[in-house]
This record gives C-alpha cells, structure tokens and sequence, in this order.
C-alpha cells in the first residue's frame, strides 16, 4: 500500500503532508502507518513506519524529528536532530533538512510556514493545549526567528458533530472567556459538541496567520484515519498515530 498523504496548496513548495493510517508495516489495531512511539505497537514497526516517511520528505530517519507531546503551550527551537523527545507541543525551525512532526489521533495538526522567510512550525493542539495558548506560543516563536507572513493549515482532526462534551468543558471555556461559546452547539440534554478546529482556526487569525483546515474528521473515517475517541467508543485497547510533517 502507498503512501497517500494529504497536501495543502496553500504550504506549497515546501514539502510537507498529513499522513494517513495507510502505507505502513504495522498489523492489528495499528494498522497500517502508525508513527506514535507512545503508543502500544512493536518499536521496529513505529521506527519503520517513521523511516518510511522520512524518505517521502527526502529527509534521513534521524532527522524527522517528533515531541513527547504534554497538552501544554510549550514550544522548542530546533537547530538540529535531538537524542531525546523534548516534552513539549509545538516546534519551530529555520533549519533545512529537519522534518518537524506531529502526532495525533483526534487533536488538530497544525503545521506552519513563511516560505519567503525559511522559518517553518508545527503544533500539536489539543483542546487543553489550544486553550493554554500554544498557537499563540507557536506564532510568536516563529516570529522570533524572522517570521512574518505566516500560513496555517490544521489537518485531520476531530469535527464538531463528533466531539460530545459536558457541562463542565463548556464552563471551562466561559470562565477563559465569554466569547468561546460561540465554538458550542448544543447536544442532548446537557452536552454540548465542541469545534476543535473551528477553535483553534479562530486563535490562528487572531494571532495574524493566514489560515484554513483540510475538512478532514478522524473519528467519522476509520478507514483512512486513527482516533482516540472512535477507540474510546468500540472498547478497543489501544490505537494508532498519525503523523503530520514539514520541512524546509
């Protein structure tokens, strides 16, 4: 099976995709194309999976580099291929050759870029993660190395009509501020369904980015997409990561 991974025009000519579960070594409940090192797979597959695509981005296995992601606002300059994850959820570089990676299994993907500049992010943005500010973590970050004119896309993540909440999300959200509610439409009874990149869409254009999301909902297309929450519903014991990547 092929890699197919979904390409944004508007981070073109960088090199860059949000991969899909499909193109990968990995059996059972991880199959195919599951780069998650956190995850419950065996690691010879993970670290083939992440080979794999290295060389889709003609980068070397030791340079598609990845976070122990935390759900927080953290962000890490990388200069160069690190031996260990830094624990933190979003990256910036203005280093060819160094492919920077997101995993996600339902959270939004970002990645991000000033061609014009050569200076490139990604962010993994959780709802705790988005709301603690690591977009605008990552913005200025960028902007730190030389960024002005910054393009956004979010990946396949988890869509509004899938993502049920209750009562007390939705209050965390008010007690942040009052407008979010506007990211809610209401569910049965007391639950609420939230808009994750509608959300993190919304903190992309305030921080001055020009933005956009591929349209792509993890938890409603098992056969191309991993999700924690479709898991979550089936009973399952563990699932898989996909992976998402830019490069200069």
């Amino acid at each position: 099976m092929t890699l197919r991974p979904i390409i944004a025009d508007t981070l073109q000519p960088l090199r860059h995709g949000f991969f899909t579960r499909q193109g990968g070594q990995s059996t059972g409940i991880y199959a195919s194309l599951n780069c998650g090192p956190g995850s419950g797979d065996a690691a010879d597959a993970v670290a083939a999976n992440r080979a794999v695509v290295a060389r889709e981005l003609g980068l070397a296995p030791e340079s598609l580099v990845s976070l122990h992601q935390i759900h927080s606002a953290e962000v890490v300059r990388v200069d160069a291929p690190f031996a260990e994850r830094p624990r933190a959820d979003a990256m910036v570089t203005d280093r060819p050759g160094i492919g920077l990676a997101v995993l996600t299994a339902d959270c939004a993907p970002v990645l991000l870029a000033d061609a014009q500049a050569g200076v490139i992010g990604a962010a993994h943005a959780g709802w705790r993660g988005a709301l603690a500010g690591v977009i605008e973590a990552v913005l200025a970050a960028m902007r730190g190395l030389g960024a002005r004119d910054i393009t956004a896309v979010i990946g396949p993540c988890i869509s509004q009509r899938e993502y049920e909440v209750g009562p007390e999300f939705v209050e965390t959200f008010l007690d942040a501020d009052p407008d979010f509610g506007r990211h809610f439409a209401g569910g049965a009874g007391d639950r609420a369904q939230f808009d994750l990149p509608g959300f993190v869409l919304a903190r992309l254009r305030s921080g001055g980015a020009e933005a956009e999301w591929t349209g792509h909902c993890t938890c409603s297309d098992p056969e191309r997409f991993f999700s924690y929450r479709r898991t979550t519903r089936q009973g399952a014991a563990d699932y898989g990561r996909l992976v998402s990547v830019i490069r200069l």
